[in-house]
């Protein structure tokens, strides 16, 4: 699917949505159960716009709010950078917080209850780097059975503490786990092995804390490395997927469309070639 340079986004339905002191856009596309997509820092790039268009295509109902920036606005590191200073100041997100999700994530949640009462069944969901581990967080909810944490990035800093913290409360991870035990809910990670802001001590800690209900994806991108992923990768399912088949990124993407089938329609799906 060719990636435009801006994105209208003409072919997605859009509304408000609104719960306690949060507005936002939600991006709609699709039918079958719902996925909620929750982009990255700078906010819905033509490449999360394709990424959305991929899980629509496979039979879910997209909802993708637009919590950052200009929607279908192209990537470039200087759009990156005015968001995620933005991003910091505001009161929705915490980004130092390694014990404590954003409060955004109270308005995520009050969206997929929505989602799943109005086309009723189970829910999934996928964050990406700053709001990546949001889905952990969603999670807490009987509804949520596919949550996915690409490349989560929350909390940022260089301490031990941070570098393995999962921008969660105690009492979100106490119950996910009960989730895990006693309801078989299975969380899926997607990380690139060399990228700084989705350490490995973070996925250690997934495991550490969920145990078989945690299926990890690690992609190469070392140095030499035999797909040439450049080290600086970061955006598994977005800006830094290749789509050809039989390369690591589009696995992992054939991956995440599978696990929702999974949990959310009981068969499986890939994306098309």
């Amino acid at each position: 699917m060719p990636i435009r340079e801006f994105d209208t986004l003409e072919d997605f339905a859009v509304e408000e949505f609104s719960h306690g002191e949060y507005t936002y856009p939600v991006f709609r596309k699709g039918s079958g159960p719902a996925v909620l997509i929750i982009p990255e820092i700078p906010g819905i790039t033509p490449e999360a716009a394709r990424f959305a268009r991929v899980v629509a295509e496979a039979g879910f109902t997209v909802l993708m709010p637009s919590l950052f920036g200009t929607p279908g606005q192209r990537f470039s590191i200087g759009y990156v950078a005015r968001q995620m200073s933005a991003a910091c100041i505001r009161r929705e997100f915490s980004v130092l917080s390694a014990n404590k999700a954003s409060p955004v994530t109270d308005f995520l949640r009050a969206l997929a209850r929505a989602a799943h009462e109005e086309l009723g069944g189970p829910v999934g969901a996928i964050g990406m780097c700053l709001t990546g581990n949001f889905a952990l967080t969603l999670a807490m909810d009987p509804w949520m059975m596919a949550p996915v944490l690409s490349q989560p990035s929350l909390p940022v800093g260089p301490l031990p503490a941070l570098r393995r913290g999962l921008h969660a409360s105690p009492e979100v991870v106490a119950a996910v786990r009960q989730r895990v035990e006693e309801e078989g809910l299975k969380v899926l990670g997607l990380r690139f092995t060399g990228d700084p802001l989705c350490p490995g001590a973070r996925f250690r800690e997934l495991e550490k804390q969920f145990g078989d209900g945690f299926e990890a994806i690690e992609i190469n991108s070392k140095l030499g490395n035999p797909h040439g992923i450049p080290p600086t990768a970061h955006s598994v399912v977005t800006t830094d997927l290749v789509d050809e088949a039989g390369h690591p990124t589009r696995q992992a993407l054939d991956r995440v469309l599978a696990f929702f089938a999974e949990h959310l329609q009981g068969g499986v799906a890939t994306a098309g070639a």
